[in-house]
């Protein structure tokens, strides 16, 4: 199976930079997906209509709708090649997201017919007939599918593709709901009983579960999720590795579709440093980011003071304030502002979503737990929420 992966890949997609490469292996993944679910369609289809089997029938048509998925699937790689434009300065990378939907909402469809076809054969149940043509196509079938899974896991893994890792994931479950319908074949005429309909309403199950899965998961990418803590920690760990930068905070990250993330995030840089030279120090962070890990980042310079011992002391301060009520938290932006009776104390705190205290409860705490210490400071405190 692999070989014949590789020989397509080196074939018919390989060669060009990132964005022509991903169209080459969208074109690919979708033509072979059209060839293979026909020829599937084909020969289940005229088995099914022979031995009168409406599972076998419908293990066709959700091979029909598998090919109608694979040209959603061509279509789209071909628009969310085309650049950015005026209405979409951002690119069409999340096209990929909307024709995930489309696929689903089709496998939806689909799976929804077959319930209503299998419940009436299980209703009116009616005799099919065993052959070896049936045996053989549903075989032949099943591991076609488990190509096409890794096939398809392939090429959506190299090219980082929801959509490809979801067509891979509905060729899982048509090796499933097939290899039901093999075993309704060969037991219905052994035990007496007619399996058909049952079976057809498993597959059914299999189609709805695959089409609810894919619109969750294009779903959550087109409302924006949360980035992963992996590329969290990839961009901070990136931008803290430069000499001249103290530490970073508010990262927030965008994504359009796939190659195509933006983010923000601030740097905070020595107060003492010369302007002009931390300003250098953020302009190759944005160039060099952007040519390592393809990530539009744009940094907001922080200043902090690094070299002053009473800023330092109320800085330790907070931070042990805030570990004795919970190693969770964390703060930055931290400084001071001195007066003739008080001193505030003015930072932001990052709090994980669904934290036991609610902003102004935490607020309330840190100035109680802060006075406790020192009765002359006030802490001017904004809550934010963890990233990843």
């Amino acid at each position: 199976m692999k070989p014949v992966t590789e020989f397509l890949i080196r074939r018919f997609a390989s060669g060009g930079g990132e964005e022509s490469l991903r169209e080459k292996f969208g074109r690919l993944g979708g033509a072979v997906g059209i060839l293979v679910n026909l020829l599937l369609f084909a020969g289940k289809f005229i088995a099914g209509t022979l031995a009168g089997s409406v599972a076998i029938t419908a293990d066709a048509v959700n091979n029909l709708s598998d090919a109608g998925s694979s040209v959603i699937s061509l279509v789209s790689f071909r628009l969310a090649a085309r650049p950015a434009d005026k209405e979409h300065p951002f690119g069409h990378a999340r096209i990929e997201y909307v024709a995930s939907m489309a696929v689903a909402v089709l496998i939806l469809f689909l799976g929804v017919e077959l319930i209503q076809t299998s419940v009436e054969r299980i209703i009116a149940p009616e005799e099919t007939a065993f052959s070896w043509l049936t045996l053989g196509v549903l075989v032949f079938s099943i591991l076609m599918k488990l190509w096409l899974y890794r096939f398809n896991l392939t090429l959506g893994r190299r090219i980082g593709s929801q959509l490809m890792e979801a067509t891979a994931a509905d060729s899982l479950s048509d090796v499933l709901s097939t290899a039901g319908v093999l075993l309704s074949a060969l037991l219905s005429p052994v035990l007496g009983i007619p399996l058909d309909g049952w079976m057809g309403l498993v597959v059914a199950v299999f189609i709805l579960r695959s089409g609810v899965g894919i619109i969750r998961e294009a779903l959550d990418k087109i409302l924006g999720d949360a980035p992963t803590g992996e590329l969290v920690r990839e961009i901070e760990d990136y931008v803290r590795s430069y000499d001249g930068v103290v530490d970073c905070h508010d990262l927030v990250v965008h994504n359009y579709g796939p190659g195509r993330c933006f983010a923000s995030v601030h740097a905070e840089v020595p107060a003492s440093s010369d302007i002009m030279a931390s300003h250098d120090i953020i302009d190759n962070i944005e160039r060099d980011i952007l040519r390592d890990k393809n990530i539009h980042l744009v940094i907001h310079m922080d200043p902090v003071v690094t070299d002053d011992a009473e800023v330092d002391r109320l800085r330790e301060l907070a931070r042990q304030v805030l570990l004795e009520i919970s190693p969770e938290l964390s703060f930055h932006d931290f400084r001071m502002v001195s007066g003739p009776t008080h001193t505030n104390m003015i930072f932001d705190v990052v709090a994980p979503y669904g934290f036991f205290l609610s902003d102004s409860q935490l607020r309330s705490r840190i100035q109680e737990d802060v006075r406790a210490w020192d009765a002359s400071l006030y802490t001017v405190v904004t809550v934010d929420r963890k990233v990843g």
